[in-house]
């Protein structure tokens, strides 16, 4: 008798569940790489988007959706978690962080609640996707596939296309492109949105123009998506999403995160019969601040499932909407070989910049962006000494420790207002809301990343590095020490005492600060010299920099060797960066750098990346003109 009550009421909840879940929305996304608003909605003059455009009539057009990121994968991360890919660990690119057993993909709180979830296909998480999170992942999934034709849906389709690659490449442009119309084609000479920090050149101009057309073809490939759910009567029963991951696929855009890189399309269409408030009317046009964490939770309210108290993405549609954003914020970390650790805090109107390593260029090399004809072209023009001013910016050998844009008065942020008196207020209240959201969403990118895969080793995740006991003290610590790092001479009594801290994600930022300081921070040197026997190779590789910009290079120079030859896989990357970066400094260890170039085994992906640094620097030092790999 027991038995039987059992089974009825199991039976009774999965009846309940179900009737529940069929009662919920439809929801598809249509996910494109490496494009801006670069949409007929969105008022580009030269686009040819009918397909979206139509979307965007029918539905919400978000004008202040930005990405936390300039580049695909850590914004991915951040996405399907709805949570900052600086609080997970996943910031640097191709990297593989672990995540705390109760962090989940959001589509796993969806199956829970019934729905049948794909994704077609790409995921780039930077984390293993746990196992549950998909009912099916691949190039054929697809809402139609679903085994019972009534369970609700949410289904994932990614056009990568107009991915950079389909700019640099001629091949992949070409087929992406096939089957446009002559009407659907671009003429380089007539395109009038160029913006001012390229040269305005035949080649530049390809590329632009290709960038288009690429968008054209997403176009159709969205219009199809769209055609399908008309055809399978799905249409008044789906939310359909547009979005894209990052800006455009060109240098200053991709990878940054000025507006060009982080500023992205968000077109939401909602049926009549599934709006629940006033924010989904068609055509409605919103400058609500939207953050790519918001997707997924948006998503979990828009379904009725409950959004676990972890994550910190807002929903921005449906019931019990929390506040509207006041703030936006980015990171940028390690893309591929090259580190510049730079941060955003805007507002619907400004944009603040924190550049924590100014003494690096903005252009610094790395291999990827350098494919492109653009990145290429401006190079050439640069060396030629042709570049507007707005270009030639990009290539200072340093940058400011902070920006400042006024967006609608200067969409393409080329007037750095941070020094002018009359935007003070705007320049402290941006700046105080960036340094409260570093420490209240713990941001691991401060931690450098030999010290992160460390703990992540001991503690069995990034995430709780700086939420264990005395996390929140040495979050405090971490962020104080590498802000005061680029602050200049007036900081180094901090500097000093933080390389005598307790932990070493501290004393690597006082390294730092000493090194960007230079010869006046002499007084430091003994400090620093004394770092050089750390316990950790990344402090020694920061304190050994310090020595090289004190003038002490032979103290140094065994040490980087010694990190560039024994390290672990990104302390090798560390010192391998250092010897670039001190230029002739390093000609004493030539045959050290060479030696770093033979193959290894059991290295990640940054053996390659170590690789690229070493022979970038010798191409430098000894004129040569070697491969990269």
């Amino acid at each position: 008798m027991n038995a039987l009550r059992t089974l009825v009421a199991l039976t009774f909840v999965i009846v309940s569940q179900s009737a529940f879940a069929a009662e919920r929305p439809n929801i598809v996304w249509l996910s494109a790489e490496d494009i801006s608003p670069h949409l007929g909605c969105y008022g580009d003059p030269h686009a040819i988007t009918p397909h979206l455009d139509q979307l965007a009539t029918e539905g919400v057009r978000y004008t202040h959706a930005f990405t936390t990121a300039g580049v695909c994968a850590p914004c991915r991360s951040g996405i399907i978690t709805g949570m900052y890919q600086t609080t997970l660990g996943t910031q640097h690119m191709r990297g593989n962080a672990k995540l705390p057993e109760y962090v989940k993909p959001f589509p796993t709180y969806l199956r829970n609640a019934g729905y049948y979830c794909t994704n077609n296909s790409k995921q780039d998480y930077q984390f293993k996707t746990p196992k549950g999170s998909w009912d099916e992942s691949s190039r054929k999934a697809h809402w139609r596939n679903r085994p019972d034709k009534s369970q609700p849906f949410f289904a994932v389709f990614n056009f990568t296309g107009c991915h950079e690659s389909g700019i640099a490449s001629k091949s992949k442009y070409e087929s992406v492109t096939k089957d446009l119309s002559p009407d659907e084609r671009q003429n380089a000479k007539e395109l009038t949105t160029l913006p001012p920090y390229y040269p305005d050149t035949p080649i530049v101009r390809e590329d632009w123009k290709r960038n288009y057309e690429l968008i054209t073809a997403m176009d159709a490939w969205a219009g199809d998506l769209i055609q399908q759910l008309k055809d399978d009567g799905l249409y008044e029963n789906t939310i359909v999403w547009f979005w894209s991951d990052h800006g455009v696929g060109l240098p200053r855009a991709k990878r940054w995160l000025y507006d060009s890189g982080t500023r992205i399309p968000l077109i939401v269409r909602t049926p009549s019969n599934l709006r629940t408030d006033g924010n989904t009317e068609p055509g409605t046009v919103t400058d609500r601040l939207v953050s790519s964490i918001d997707f997924g939770p948006t998503v979990l309210n828009l379904a009725g499932v409950e959004i676990p108290q972890h994550v910190q993405g807002k929903p921005f549609l449906g019931p019990n909407q929390p506040a509207p954003r006041e703030y936006i914020f980015g990171a940028r970390d390690r893309m591929d070989e090259r580190y510049d650790i730079i941060r955003m805090a805007r507002d619907k109107r400004f944009q603040y910049i924190r550049n924590y390593e100014p003494l690096k260029t903005y252009y610094q090399y790395m291999n990827t962006p350098e494919k492109g004809a653009t990145m290429r072209e401006l190079r050439r023009v640069h060396a030629a000494g042709e570049l507007g001013v707005h270009a030639e910016k990009f290539f200072a050998p340093t940058k400011p420790v902070e920006e400042l844009y006024d967006t609608e008065a200067d969409p393409h942020e080329v007037h750095n207002l941070a020094d002018d008196p009359k935007y003070a207020d705007v320049l402290k209240r941006l700046r105080d809301a960036h340094f409260d959201w570093v420490r209240r969403t713990k941001d691991t990118g401060l931690i450098a990343e030999p010290i992160l895969v460390e703990r992540e080793e001991e503690l069995g995740d990034r995430y709780s590095i700086l939420r264990q006991e005395g996390g929140d003290a040495l979050a405090a610590d971490v962020a104080k020490v590498s802000a005061a790092a680029s602050d200049g001479l007036d900081a180094l009594p901090v500097l000093k005492n933080a390389l005598s801290h307790d932990d070493a994600a501290v004393r690597y930022w006082g390294a730092v600060g000493v090194g960007n300081i230079g010869s006046e921070a002499v007084s430091a040197k003994d400090e620093v010299a004394n770092a050089l026997e750390d316990d950790s190779a990344v402090v020694r590789v920061a304190a050994a920099r310090a020595l090289c910009r004190l003038g002490a290079d032979q103290q140094a120079l065994p040490v980087l060797t010694n990190v560039l030859d024994n390290g672990a896989q990104w302390e090798r990357l560390h010192a391998a960066i250092v010897l670039d970066e001190i230029d002739d400094q390093a000609r004493p260890v030539l045959d050290a750098m060479h030696q770093a170039l033979k193959p290894r085994k059991n290295l990640y992906a940054n053996g390659k990346y170590v690789v690229r640094v070493i022979n970038r620097a010798l191409n430098e030092l000894e004129g040569t003109t070697r491969t990269v790999p």
